[in-house]
């Protein structure tokens, strides 16, 4: 049946608009390996959006908040410094090479 859903799901990512309203979840995901939630809207149809941002999302407490997961590995994100000094020093040396010849 059309109108059968797997429960409610809240928003509750902190910027998003439609943070703190409940909707039926028609369908659950994965889209480019996250968990995602397709979501019902009476005015608006349906729409996908991430299962952490929502209340089916793994939260952690801390200080009595709720606080997402952290997702980013120590190692990538030195790996990504690295490239972003390259790309800044490559940069920097074409832009001086240019204003030597002007």
């Amino acid at each position: 049946m059309l109108n059968e859903h797997l429960g409610w799901a809240e928003i509750r990512h902190p910027f998003h608009p439609l943070r703190g309203q409940r909707f039926p979840v028609l369908k659950t995901r994965r889209v480019a390996g996250a968990d995602t939630l397709l979501l019902g809207h009476v005015e608006r149809g349906s729409f996908s959006i991430a299962r952490d941002w929502t209340d089916w999302g793994a939260p952690i407490v801390e200080d009595d908040r709720e606080v997402p997961a952290c997702r980013f590995d120590l190692g990538m994100l030195l790996e990504l410094i690295a490239l972003i000094d390259q790309l800044a020093a490559s940069s920097s040396k074409k832009s001086s090479k240019g204003s030597k010849g002007a």
